[in-house]
């Protein structure tokens, strides 16, 4: 079954993800990939959060993790190309991050407190 998204929902998740990079700023994520074929991976764990946002002329949602420090200098981008489900939960002091894919492949963005430098 596929529901059509309206521009409304997108105009949202956008909405929704600045507000989450203002309220996570700080923090470390750790990138966990769902997919149906290849199976579950982490893509990234335990890096520091840099933005989330949505272009909506290419129809992607990234989650950018490093840039701010010597030891992660450069920007990483993870993408999730053509969202259906954008979900941010909240709770008992953690918040994560859930992209469904058209596939069917979810991206779950787990937020954790900063860690001291080494």
């Amino acid at each position: 079954m596929t529901t059509e998204i309206t521009a409304a929902q997108r105009a949202e998740w956008q909405r929704q993800l600045d507000e989450l990079t203002k309220e996570q700023e700080g923090k470390w994520v750790t990138i966990e990939v769902l997919d149906p074929t290849y199976g579950d991976q982490t893509e990234a764990e335990r890096v520091p959060f840099a933005y989330a946002a949505r272009d909506p002329k290419d129809d992607v949602v990234f989650v950018a993790v490093g840039g701010n420090s010597p030891r992660y200098p450069a920007v990483l981008r993870h993408m999730i190309w053509h969202p259906r489900e954008v979900d941010i939960s909240t709770g008992a002091g953690r918040t994560a991050l859930k992209v469904t894919d058209v596939e069917g492949t979810t991206t779950l963005v787990s937020f954790y407190p900063p860690q001291s430098a080494s």
